[in-house]
């Protein structure tokens, strides 16, 4: 059977999101699939790590100060929570700026229990808030660092875009000329490529002893409530397993991953885009992972800050219960 995740109300399978899934080593050998594992999609906010790569590799991070904080809000799909607003603030102000210099636009927190946020921040959300502002903010220094003009850093004909272009080409294995463009919903450019060379760079991420990699990998995996927030599965799974399991979300239904200690890489994307079915697809493969001996993680069942991502309640108006959103179907090893 096909790999998808089912939406069920009462004993009834009501809508079915199909997943395709690439599973790879850092050579790009495929050890699992399911769907189209070659199929060409937009990587979104899970190409934040590699579009944050040429920030350590051409020495912005250090001439500015910025350390495994900073880049793991580089990487970050944030929850807009304080820390994550005041952080970004920092870094704007280690660069001399301000959020009137980020491109991207504020936007709701993607954690629902942060809904409240624009009754709590006097004048209401602002760019800062963006869950993409430490993103935003890493191009703008290596735009001062290289001297570059800061306007229109995120257009796709700017110096910084082209820098995270060739990065994202190396880390993927994808020739520059291959890679689709796109405007992002934080106004940068966003790639399109392969799952399967997704899942190349995220094995690479993993298993690489270069150093602007180390420390972006250690960076996350050392400050996952940056990467993402409170009940986020980014952050849960990381501070569940750590040093085992590096996780990052994208929009759209992407969700890539490293599992440093295997080599491995994976991606998955909810053919549909439906973001909820991700949390649900990810843990299932990882499940599968296990059972077949491919990955180890200790203590047999998901902790409880992880396990309730695998089976989603369906709730209607009155809080009640009326279906779940889980996983069916299996990996193809």
């Amino acid at each position: 059977m096909d790999f998808r995740i089912e939406s069920t109300r009462g004993e009834l399978v009501e809508s079915v999101h199909r997943v395709s899934v690439a599973v790879v080593d850092s050579t790009g050998r495929m050890l699992a699939r399911a769907g189209d594992p070659t199929l060409v999609t937009f990587w979104r906010s899970a190409a934040k790590p590699f579009q944050a790569m040429p920030l350590v590799a051409d020495g912005a991070a250090d001439h500015f100060g910025f350390g495994p904080r900073e880049l793991a809000l580089a990487c970050a799909s944030h929850s807009s929570e304080p820390v994550h607003a005041d952080l970004a603030d920092q870094m704007l102000k280690r660069l001399g700026l301000s959020e009137q210099n980020l491109a991207c636009g504020p936007h709701p927190p993607l954690s629902s229990s942060l809904t409240d946020h624009p009754s709590r921040v006097p004048g209401g959300l602002t760019p800062r808030w963006s869950n993409c502002s430490g993103k935003h903010a890493g191009m703008l220094a290596l735009a001062l660092h290289h001297q570059w003009p800061i306007a229109g850093y995120e257009r796709e004909s700017h110096p910084v875009q082209g820098r995270c272009l060739e990065a994202i080409a190396e880390w993927s294995g994808q020739p520059r000329s291959t890679i689709r463009l796109a405007v992002d919903g934080c106004t940068t450019v966003c790639h399109g490529l392969p799952l399967s060379a997704m899942a190349l760079a995220y094995a690479r991420l993993g298993s690489s002893e270069d150093g602007s990699a180390r420390r972006i990998r250690d960076a996350m995996m050392t400050h996952p409530l940056l990467v993402a927030g409170t009940g986020r599965l980014c952050t849960d799974l990381m501070a569940a397993y750590p040093g085992t399991i590096l996780a990052k979300v994208g929009a759209d239904g992407i969700y890539s991953g490293s599992l440093p200690g295997t080599g491995l890489g994976l991606t998955l994307k909810v053919e549909d885009g439906d973001m909820r079915s991700a949390r649900p697809a990810l843990l299932a493969v990882l499940r599968q992972l296990v059972e077949r001996g491919v990955l180890t993680l200790p203590g047999g069942d998901w902790p409880a800050a992880v396990a309730h991502h695998a089976e989603l309640p369906t709730i209607n108006t009155r809080g009640a219960v009326t279906g779940v959103l889980r996983s069916a179907g299996g990996l193809h090893f």
